[in-house]
């Protein structure tokens, strides 16, 4: 007897959200052209707001994976050539972004101090190791390279703020005009009826739905993304530190 009540409900269970899920489908299909605009615009935020985070939250798996590699070589490395040599292969990672700018500026640095052999048949070779002619410009090349790969991990990450600002709005738009199409059906009608007025509201409630739906995941995400933008420029700080630091030891 209990597991055919149990039946019973879940049959009426399954059966009303069927229900409700039909009653929503034709009241959008019998929706003014207004309402089904802003719908379809809400929808369209909410698309490409998810590929945003799904390409976002893949982009820095990628990076953090590959900047604790990096990491891993440039600690082990004796030389900051055995460090270049694998830059190509970890790409994702924003520290490489700054290893290499600041490694070309170290490069250029210390070629210029370097003689020249065209400068003579038999130039005297170089006194004492070589050395760094300003380790601001290095420090310079790190800061420009760390603005650059924050801009880079912060590209799109701006769509999620824009659609959890004005998608509640948009939606309140849809309500409001759908409540303005209610009344003025009473009006026609002259009816205050339940059966008139309730698909018109239900119509207008839609729009306010489907803008929270779209805000909600947008805000959450954004301040995650936001802070993992904050992590990675926590961690390219002191890698430019600690690169200036070894630049410091062995070059001034």
């Amino acid at each position: 007897m209990i597991a055919l009540l149990v039946q019973a409900q879940a049959g009426a269970a399954s059966e009303g959200s069927a229900t409700s899920s039909t009653s929503i489908v034709r009241l959008v299909r019998e929706s003014n052209p207004i309402s089904q605009g802003v719908l379809v615009l809400l929808l369209l935020l909410s698309i490409i707001s998810w590929g945003i985070i799904l390409y976002k939250l893949w982009t820095y798996r990628a990076a953090n994976k590959h900047t604790a590699q990096f990491l891993e070589v440039f600690r082990r490395s004796s030389k900051f050539s055995e460090v270049q040599a694998v830059c190509r292969s970890l790409g994702d990672s924003p520290l490489v972004g700054l290893f290499q700018s600041g490694y070309a500026e170290l490069t250029a640095q210390l070629r210029q101090g370097t003689p020249d052999a065209s400068n003579g048949p038999n130039p005297r070779p170089p006194a004492g190791r070589p050395t760094l002619k300003s380790l601001t410009a290095v420090d310079r090349a790190l800061m420009r390279a760390s603005v650059v790969e924050i801009n880079k991990l912060e590209r799109r990450v701006s769509f999620l703020a824009t659609t959890a600002s004005i998608a509640p709005f948009v939606g309140l738009f849809g309500t409001v005009w759908g409540i303005i199409i209610a009344f003025d059906r009473i009006s026609q009608t002259g009816s205050t009826n339940l059966a008139v007025v309730a698909p018109g509201i239900a119509d207008a409630l839609i729009a306010t739905g489907a803008g929270l739906f779209a805000a909600i995941p947008a805000v959450y995400f954004y301040n995650l993304l936001s802070q993992r933008v904050k992590l990675f420029a926590s961690e390219m700080d002191d890698f430019a530190m600690e690169f200036l630091n070894i630049a410091e030891r062995n070059f001034t």
